[in-house]
């Protein structure tokens, strides 16, 4: 599925400030290289359902083994160890070690002999930990995804000096020609096996950290349908960065491909809109979603309008700039391909009576498009009670009270179209309007 790099921003999939990105809520990556394949995931989502089922067999398989998966001996200090190990220089490893070349090699080079002795207890450590992941997850019913590299990894082990090592065990004390003749093989003879090793384990922590993404937050492994068409349909789907969320339901098909949103500011149109594209994005990488209940078809894209800015060094305008992302959306989009298409607050860098103008005609132009799905938030109630004529267009709205000056959000998705204009009361309420007042 094809997401540039707008809408990853947009949906705050990755941000300039990680803790705040959607990246970061899924990361429960114990390694470096863990981190890196997560990153790979989330940045490459899928584009045949084949790939994505496969991919929650893995997770959903992780999950039944989860509760022992932390009692693995591999950490990330083990494997940066082991890295270190091939990148340091060291004084050459006698190839056949005997007692006595032992001896000299730990009199003469102590601080090599230490450093040897040292990586080879973290190696032990690394091939124990997969030897248990190897046990921990084998089945006859593993999907091909997850049983490739548990294979490659037992095909890997069984060379003899690491059936060793495993007969080693933990804790063990070995004697001067032991290290030698094991830390001479593991940096002579197994250094690309060893990285391959290594790579392999952070792949398979990165789908750990997505199965204890599920577990820790709830999610639910999405139901994809072919259809030719796109269609999407969700129950009690919410933003998962969102601490207390309110679930929406939300409905879209080729009968009913448009959804018209309106509501106050604050309402809740944004977060709406977010949490449908994030929940289809992480449906397309093939984990579970924040929603009770989701079926869906495979989306050949994702595009946003949200935070558009304008460009002061090339002398673009807001406005300029939202045009250009609307031409560029509907060109894209003429591919005939299925598109999930998401604009917050169409046409906000002009005047009102243009931007109405502008944003019937998109609008009207839009909803043509059956291979495509669209939500449009807008405070410009009036073009609604026009685009009732349209069939395939759907009105809801996020419900604000006023009790006073007080506004009351119930973030409550209905039906028809708000004509709620609470930017005075907003203004009055931070006190804005008294400061004013007193100048």
């Amino acid at each position: 599925m094809q997401a540039d790099k707008t809408t990853l921003g947009d949906l705050s999939l990755f941000t300039h400030d990680e803790e705040h990105s959607v990246f970061h809520h899924l990361n429960f990556t114990r390694t470096i290289g863990g981190k890196q394949w997560l990153h790979y995931f989330l940045i490459n989502p899928f584009d045949n359902i084949h790939k994505i089922t496969e991919t929650q067999k893995v997770l959903q398989r992780m999950l039944e083994v989860h509760a022992h998966w932390s009692n693995t001996l591999i950490s990330n200090g083990t494997i940066m160890v082991m890295e270190k190990f091939y990148e340091t220089s060291i004084q050459e490893i006698p190839s056949h070690p005997s007692f006595i070349s032992s001896l000299f090699y730990r009199a003469f080079n102590a601080s090599d002999y230490s450093l040897v002795r040292y990586s080879l207890k973290h190696f032990v450590d690394f091939v124990i930990g997969l030897d248990e992941i190897v046990r921990l997850l084998s089945s006859d019913k593993n999907p091909s995804l997850l049983q490739a590299p548990l294979d490659r990894i037992k095909m890997l082990l069984n060379r003899p000096a690491l059936q060793t090592m495993l007969a080693m065990g933990k804790g063990k004390d070995l004697s001067m020609k032991e290290v030698l003749v094991s830390g001479y093989f593991i940096r002579r003879h197994f250094k690309p096996e060893a990285l391959e090793l290594i790579d392999i384990y952070g792949k398979l922590d990165a789908y750990y950290s997505l199965a204890t993404a599920c577990k820790q937050f709830n999610f639910t492994f999405p139901t994809f349908i072919n259809s030719v068409q796109p269609v999407i349909s969700a129950k009690q789907l919410y933003h998962p960065l969102i601490p207390l969320p309110v679930a929406y339901d939300i409905n879209l098909s080729p009968e009913k491909n448009f959804l018209f949103l309106t509501g106050a500011n604050m309402g809740g149109k944004s977060t709406f809109i977010k949490a449908t594209g994030v929940a289809i994005y992480m449906a397309h990488i093939g984990m579970g979603v924040p929603a009770a209940q989701m079926q869906l078809s495979l989306f050949d894209g994702l595009l946003s309008n949200i935070n558009v800015v304008d460009n002061i060094i090339q002398g673009e305008s807001y406005f300029y700039n939202e045009v250009q992302r609307i031409r560029k959306t509907i060109e894209k989009i003429s591919d005939g391909k299925k598109w999930l298409i998401l604009i917050d607050e169409l046409f906000k860098g002009t005047n009102v009576q243009d931007a109405m103008k502008c944003s019937t005609v998109v609008i009207e132009g839009l909803r043509k498009m059956s291979n495509a799905l669209f939500i449009l938030s807008t405070h410009l109630y009036e073009i609604g009670e026009n685009l009732k004529q349209y069939p395939n267009i759907q009105f809801r709205y996020f419900e604000t009270e006023v009790r006073g000056d007080e506004l009351i959000f119930s973030y409550q998705l209905k039906e028809g179209i708000s004509n709620d204009r609470l930017g005075y009361l907003i203004l009055k309420r931070e006190k804005v309007v008294e400061l004013l007042e007193k100048l």
